[in-house]
């Protein structure tokens, strides 16, 4: 299973979702932290502690970065992306809140160099919902769809460019679904075109406060 897992709960709020995180994180795409909104001003240590331990079980750590839809400085992102690899040692970064339209691609484009040329692998892009084509380009993954089960069951559709793209490129981030349909979730991503799925129960406003139940299911 390809799951990519942004747990926004700090350690110490709920430790028995890390533990178990760390006990499947072989079952992940990656796993997002996000400790203050970002890396926030200084080291903390539950989550430096969590990082290594998911590190030595196996999962790439992704630093959660928002970039307000373009609008936040440039240098700010790279050094939030710098401050995640400094500190909790991160493979790559969850780039949150992108642009998705075609006059914003270049700015992203640039964006997106800046961060490579600093090490980060993989990039994720999150515009959560269907960018311009081109945005698929720049990216490892990109998150195609962000929102709750009830849209996701009724008001999904999918651009016709998303086909000359491996289904591994893609990414769908379903929040508030029934615990019994979470494996239909993963499965309904898949036929969706997008390889890597991210479900949750939880609802707003942070769905992300809960381990996602797919991580149970891999492991049964």
């Amino acid at each position: 299973m390809n799951l990519l897992v942004p747990l926004y709960v700090h350690p110490a709020e709920d430790p028995g979702a890390w533990h178990r995180l760390i006990g499947a994180a072989a079952d992940t795409y990656a796993v997002v932290l996000n400790p203050a909104g970002g890396p926030g001003p200084r080291p903390d240590p539950a989550f430096t502690a969590a990082a290594g331990a998911l590190r030595t079980a196996g999962a790439r750590l992704l630093g959660y970065v928002d970039t307000d839809y373009g609008t936040r400085d440039p240098a700010a992102v790279t050094d939030d992306v710098v401050r995640y690899r400094e500190w909790y040692g991160t493979d790559g970064c969850f780039l949150d809140q992108v642009t998705a339209a075609p006059d914003e691609l270049p700015a992203c484009r640039r964006l997106v160099r800046s961060v490579r040329r600093l090490g980060a692998a993989p990039v994720v892009l999150n515009p959560g919902v269907h960018p311009a084509p081109g945005y698929a380009r720049l990216a490892d993954l990109v998150v195609t769809f962000e929102g709750h089960w009830s849209a996701y069951v009724s008001a999904f559709s999918r651009p016709t460019w998303t086909a000359r793209h491996p289904p591994e490129r893609f990414c769908h981030l379903v929040y508030g679904v029934p615990e019994a349909l979470v494996p239909l979730a993963v499965r309904t991503a898949g036929d969706r075109g997008a390889a890597v799925a991210g479900p949750v129960t939880g609802e707003l406003p942070n769905p992300w406060a809960q381990l996602t139940p797919a991580l149970t299911e891999a492991k049964r």
